[in-house]
Order: structure tokens, then sequence, then C-alpha cells
């Protein structure tokens, strides 16, 4: 646990001299948590980890960071270090071995751990992954219900957020279509009044 949290804190010392990118969104419906946010696509590095959501979201950050820190292979051979973005996200992930496929937040051993690549990258030009368990994909523009919050994200508090942003989708008729995320923006020794955490759950257009 030390050794995952040292390499994180290397991670974000090595980025605190640049802007550090998010996802382009446009927001509606702003009623402070809640919001609703249409993203742009976006290219997406990720990992299917097992485990808790702690012991997975370390797993899938130092196989994600590996990648990016440079094991990874550009168009003419050779490494590259590709910007850090935020958020960080993860995602509970059960897969059922008949159709149709579900999540089912009660039994969360298969998460989805994902790092947004910079804009400036396409598909072609984006370095390929030397490790297999790290998966590039495009993801189409898409649809969010959000809840903003900070403190610490432990299993309790994010549990009873999801039911507020979920309660909130219902008043307001917003149909899910997706797992609830949690999205993580700040490095480790952030106070935890100044981090920034969110619920995004994919709602339908």
């Amino acid at each position: 646990m030390l050794k995952c949290l040292l390499a994180i804190t290397l991670f974000f010392i090595s980025t605190l001299s640049m802007a550090i990118e998010e996802p382009k969104y446009v927001s509606s419906d702003i009623e402070a948590p809640f919001e609703v946010r249409q993203y742009e696509s976006m290219l997406i590095a990720e990992v299917m980890v097992e485990g808790s959501r702690d012991e997975a979201s370390n797993k899938g950050f130092r196989l994600i960071a590996d990648f990016i820190f440079g094991n990874n292979e550009g168009a003419q051979k050779e490494s590259n270090k590709i910007a850090m973005t935020v958020p960080v996200t993860i995602e509970s992930r059960k897969i059922a071995m008949t159709a149709p496929v579900t999540v089912d937040q009660s039994d969360e051993k298969n998460w989805r751990v994902q790092f947004v690549m910079p804009k400036e990258y396409s598909m072609e030009t984006l370095p390929k992954p030397k490790n297999s368990l790290v998966k590039i994909r495009e993801i189409p523009s898409k649809r969010y219900a959000v809840m903003v919050f900070s403190g610490l994200n432990n299993a309790e508090k994010i549990e009873n957020n999801t039911k507020q942003l979920r309660t909130w989708m219902s008043d307001k008729q917003l149909n899910a279509i997706g797992a609830p995320q949690l999205a993580r923006y700040n490095p480790p020794w952030t106070l935890p009044p100044w981090r920034r955490n969110e619920i995004l759950i994919e709602i339908a257009p």
C-alpha cells in the first residue's frame, strides 16, 4: 500500500507544473451539487481488475500509470510519456455468464478503471500499450447525471451519494442506462475538504 501511495504521489508531483486536462462537456440542469453533462467523444485507457474498490483502484492506477509513463510504443517504435489528465474513474462491473449482461452493485468484485487520454491524440496517433491488460477504446459523446462532492470517498459515502443522485434523477425523470462511476480529481495529499469527487451515471439522450 505504501509503495502504491508513493508511486501515485510521484506521478502527481511530475504534473504539478502543467495544467491538467479534463474531458470537455457542457452542463445543464444545474442544481448544485447535481447537474447534467453532455460529454464530447474521448479516448480512454482502461483495465479490468478484481478485488475491493480500494484494491482495484490501486491496481488499476498502477497498470495505466505504467502505460502513460512509457510502457508503450509509438509510431516510430519508441516509448512516449503521455500527459496526465483527470479524472480517474472506477466502475463496478459484474458480467453475467448468460444474457443479459448485468451490473450488480451488491457484488463488487470486478472493476473497470479508466484514464481519459489527452485530446491531442486520436486512435491512430496514441501510443499503443505494451501490457495487454491495458485497452484503448473510443467512447462516443454521452450524457451523464452527476453529483459533485468533497471529502473522503469511502464506501458508505459513495453509496449515500449514489442514492441521492438517483433520487434527483427520478425527480427529473432522467433514465439511467449505465452503472455508477466514481471520478477522482486530486492527488492523495489533498486535504479532504478540498478534494473533488463525483458520481456519474450515464443517462438516455
